[in-house]
């Protein structure tokens, strides 16, 4: 399993994947702004979505887990 985490501090804008579905490593899964400015979140890693841990409209921080690949 890996844990994708948050490159930046920012909002959530749009989420790209769902739990469940396939990504393969460098895939866009989440749109974050930052700096009024929108930021693509690529996925680490090929695999499968098995959990997303944040909503659309969220604040989070640097580091933060956004969701979790198996």
């Amino acid at each position: 399993m890996a844990a994708l985490e948050s490159p930046m501090a920012g909002k959530v804008l749009e989420i790209l994947v769902q739990e469940g579905q396939k990504v393969a490593e460098d895939d866009e899964v989440i749109i974050l702004e930052a700096m009024k400015m929108e930021n693509p979140v690529f996925a680490p890693a090929d695999g499968v979505v098995k959990e997303i841990k944040v909503k659309v409209g969220q604040q989070i921080a640097e580091s933060e887990v956004i969701l979790v690949l198996e």
